[in-house]
């Protein structure tokens, strides 16, 4: 099955990324239903980076370039691994993933995750750091203002931090309002997180010393359904609805927000990357990879 989808996605790219350099921002990069495109992200230079929730592979695809490559290959993982985060970091040239393999005979599904490190340029792995607990979920990551690597586990409510230069991250946050976490991003300096369980957004306060206190509810003017990937651009919040196939952007004022819906009639939203001009979607229900442009 696995193989059969990564000849699927790989043939469709093909098919398209011949028309990427000159395509306009509604144009369609990835088709395939069964891909599942959980989570993407781009490379200095406009390389594309998508993680498939349906096979171990991540797919790498440069400007121009008329195929996909299978950049990254966890197939000796362990059946059904797969990825959910994507994030390249420029600075380390890092590109840092969430993968998730399921536990064999586990009724409800349990599944190990791990942060996993890979040379941005070649893809050769340089730190794993598997989250800690018989339950997990890495799901997606920002950098700080420290420089530090912020990771969310949504089974088990924490969000982990991974100091710049170390391979073991650290506790950051424990709470109960986070069961459910997922997106996570900073906005002038402020980490936000939101709750795909309960579609909630939340500011991160942190007190004198720099520690991390009890996440502030965000009262928001119009309600968000499985609010997922999430990123900072232009003052706002980027965030993909998976429950009501939206992409949003909210603009917080203290503990208030108001909510812009930018797209709409999307099927299950995973992922966003604003870059530029452009917001890169993860459509992980439609199998696609498109893009709109981003709000002035």
């Amino acid at each position: 099955m696995y193989i059969a989808n990564t000849r699927r996605l790989a043939a469709c790219v093909a098919l398209v990324i011949g028309f990427v350099q000159a395509a306009s921002a509604a144009d369609i990069l990835i088709a395939d239903a069964k891909s599942q495109p959980e989570s993407l992200t781009v490379a200095p230079g406009g390389v594309l980076i998508v993680g498939s929730a349906s096979t171990p592979f991540v797919y790498k695809v440069r400007p121009g370039s008329s195929t996909a490559e299978k950049f990254i290959d966890a197939s000796a993982e362990g059946p059904g691994t797969f990825f959910f985060g994507m994030l390249a970091d420029a600075s380390s040239n890092t590109l840092w993933t969430c993968q998730l393999t399921p536990v064999p005979d586990t009724a409800p599904v349990r599944r190990h995750t791990a942060l996993r490190g890979f040379d941005l340029s070649t893809g050769a792995p340089k730190i794993r750091w598997d989250l800690p607990g018989d339950n997990t979920t890495c799901n997606d990551f920002a950098i700080g203002p420290d420089k530090a690597l912020y990771i969310t586990d949504t089974a088990t409510g924490r969000i982990y931090r991974l100091p710049t230069g170390a391979s073991v991250a650290e506790l950051y946050l424990e709470h109960r309002t986070l069961m459910g976490v997922d997106g996570i991003t900073f906005l002038n300096g402020t980490l936000y997180v939101n709750n795909v369980i309960f579609n909630k957004l939340y500011r991160i306060p942190v007190d004198p010393s720099g520690k991390p206190e009890q996440p502030v509810d965000i009262w928001m003017d119009q309600p968000i359904k499985g609010p997922d990937g999430m990123r900072a651009a232009n003052g706002k919040l980027i965030v993909a609805e998976n429950g009501s196939g939206k992409i949003s952007a909210i603009t917080v004022n203290g503990d208030k927000a108001s909510v812009t819906v930018l797209k709409e009639g999307l099927k299950t939203p995973t992922g966003v990357e604003p870059v530029g001009d452009t917001i890169w979607i993860a459509e992980r229900g439609a199998g696609k990879a498109v893009s709109i442009p981003m709000p002035k």
